[in-house]
């Protein structure tokens, strides 16, 4: 690891560059390209900006107009965002009514100088955080055009996400800060006003050059192409280069990214991790009694991550990575995350590696977390509670320790959301939450349960080799939840439509029990069962007999068309399948009564039973 005062370095060249994206019949992508060049003022928070934009429509569809996110105008009074969180029964306390107080100086805005298509001026209208363009000419199917703007934008102060001089004392953390066309996929135009939520995008290469006074150091997304230029701890050269013009010009090429985020500050210090994969980890922060030595300690431990990451869940297909301090507590970003910084260990590790696995459900596969939050938030947080255990149990947070459920937590989360009596469907529109709680909940906690909850449906193994598939097969394309079921189905060789039904669109809620035991013929036992619930599902059981002995069942729903027979070592006796309409069901065990100790609906907890006082029968 090498360790420099002022600078992040990137690296230069990128194998990844050639990458090009796949498109298929019934999956089309949209192709784009950026050319930016900012001019920066530190003083005035100001920047005035040149974008030449390029715009391939692989759709079959003519386009007539498109839609541009102007996502700094949300940061001013009676935006929408600003009436929103005023207006919510629990409102994001960073954001609260915080926009409402916002003086002239101290909002947000992106304003259109001039927009031309191929030369030709267009119309077009700023409605709040959306700009409405009429093309001068139809994009026909096929076809490619080029958008050219002038615009000027000012920096907020740091409210949620994006904005200047946090509570950390960083400078800029510029996120959502240039005009970004909305994307066009399948099921149309995806341009929603900013109100504070989730976002989707078009991949596509980024050329971006951003000059601002060269006291500051710049971190983000992309390769930095000009870094002899920049100096500032290149190749060992600890001492800042100044220039005539008190600037630096800072150019960054991205190649296949959704988005680009950077951060500038004055006091930022660069730590860097170059990987045996190639990869490259870079650690930009502010330096103090606060973040020195729980950063240093950061490089080694998100190395393993990665190397357990990238075996699990997919190869992280980019050269570098970038954990920045900024922001206003955790949000990921193209080859980048903005974080709080001065945090424990255990809290450092913890966003870095929540920021990180961004990268796979967001950044690489690329769900509408607008539509489909959990697909994004919660798949994050499964993966994120399963490294952490692993992490854990290496020592590498202190103590060597197990976990022996990481998804606790997750299962907390969600039957408090139950308890609440607010819950709302999963498909439910991310913006359109009557509360932050619901969302929250549903988003992070509920949508880990569901992808623990196909663990238990599939089995273990299924699951691992579904994982992989699904990113391998994905990556790129915007997959939905059908997308993701297929797999799982592809793999298991299982029907598992009828599960997002419940789980996605409904708020059913799961609850079985075991009503009674008693004698069967010869030298068997009758279990009697119910489901209580209406949300149906797989049941497994365990059976611990007088010796101590644990013996396994599982029960396949009928609609099912099939069964798991395997979870990971566990050998399973598969029972008669459980049609979904029947309320109860019974089957027969090969036991006396006398010989049966304790019988038990799953015992690995991984069913989202909301009541499990009536999932254990124990006998003396």
């Amino acid at each position: 690891m090498s360790r420099f005062k002022f600078i992040l370095v990137f690296a230069i060249i990128s194998p990844f560059a050639n990458f090009t994206l796949a498109q298929s019949s019934d999956r089309w992508q949209q192709k784009i390209s950026y050319e930016m060049e900012i001019d920066f003022d530190v003083n005035s928070n100001q920047y005035a900006g040149k974008q030449l934009l390029e715009y391939t429509n692989n759709s079959p569809d003519e386009i007539k107009r498109v839609f541009y996110h102007l996502y700094f105008n949300a940061f001013q009074p009676g935006s929408m965002m600003d009436i929103r969180n005023r207006n919510l029964p629990d409102a994001d306390s960073r954001v609260s009514d915080r926009i409402s107080k916002l003086k002239e100086n101290e909002i947000g805005f992106q304003k259109i100088n001039s927009l031309k298509q191929d030369g030709k001026e267009v119309k077009y209208e700023v409605v709040g955080t959306i700009l409405e363009v009429e093309l001068a000419k139809s994009l026909k199917p096929g076809k490619s055009t080029k958008l050219e703007m002038d615009f000027l934008a000012q920096v907020p102060i740091q409210i949620r996400r994006s904005g200047r001089d946090n509570k950390e004392g960083i400078q800029f953390s510029m996120t959502q800060w240039y005009p970004k066309l909305c994307e066009y996929d399948y099921q149309g135009w995806h341009a929603n006003p900013y109100v504070g939520r989730e976002f989707h995008g078009v991949w596509g290469d980024f050329d971006v050059k951003i000059s601002i006074d060269d006291k500051y150091t710049i971190g983000g997304t992309g390769y930095l192409q000009n870094p002899k230029e920049i100096g500032h701890g290149y190749a060992g050269v600890e001492q800042k280069k100044t220039s005539a013009s008190g600037k630096h010009t800072w150019h960054f090429n991205a190649p296949n990214v959704h988005d680009f985020a950077w951060a500038a500050d004055a006091e930022y210090t660069h730590t860097k991790l170059d990987r045996d994969d190639g990869t490259t980890l870079h650690f930009i922060y502010q330096e103090n009694d606060k973040t020195k030595e729980n950063w240093e300690k950061l490089p080694n431990i998100m190395n393993i991550a990665l190397d357990h990451i990238n075996e699990k869940y997919g190869k992280y297909p980019y050269d570098q990575y970038t954990i920045i301090q900024g922001g206003d507590g955790g949000m990921e970003y193209a080859m980048a995350t903005l974080i709080t910084g001065e945090r424990s260990l255990g809290s450092l590790v913890g966003v870095s590696v929540h920021e990180l696995f961004h990268s796979w459900y967001q950044m690489i596969l690329g769900t509408n977390e607008s539509l489909y939050p959990w697909m994004d938030e919660g798949f994050t947080s499964y993966g994120t509670n399963e490294t952490m255990a692993w992490l854990r149990a290496q020592g590498l947070l202190g103590e060597k320790s197990i976990t022996k459920n990481p998804q606790e937590r997750s299962y907390k989360g969600y039957f408090n959301l139950v308890a609440s009596g607010v819950e709302e469907p999963m498909s439910t529109h991310s913006d359109h939450y009557d509360t932050n709680f619901a969302y929250g909940q549903a988003a992070y906690s509920k949508g880990a349960v569901y992808l623990n909850q196909i663990s238990y449906i599939v089995g273990k193994e299924n699951f691992e080799k579904g994982m992989l598939n699904y990113f391998d097969e994905w990556k790129f394309k915007h997959p939905n939840p059908n997308d993701f079921i297929r797999i799982m189905e592809k793999q298991s060789g299982l029907e598992l439509d009828w599960y997002n039904e419940y789980f996605v669109n409904s708020t059913k809620t799961i609850d079985y029990g075991i009503v009674g035991l008693e004698k069967g013929q010869k030298k068997s036992s009758i279990v009697s069962m119910n489901r209580v619930g209406k949300m149906p599902m797989p049941i497994d059981i365990t059976v611990i007999d007088n010796k101590d002995k644990a013996h396994y069942f599982t029960i396949p729903l009928r609609i099912m068309r099939g069964s798991k027979t395997q979870d990971g070592d566990i050998e399973l006796k598969v029972l008669e399948d459980w049609p979904w309409t029947n309320p109860t069901y019974s089957f027969s065990l090969p036991f006396k009564l006398k010989k049966i100790k304790s019988i038990e609906i799953d015992a690995s907890k991984k069913l989202a039973d909301i009541n499990d006082e009536n999932n254990k029968l124990e006998f003396n």
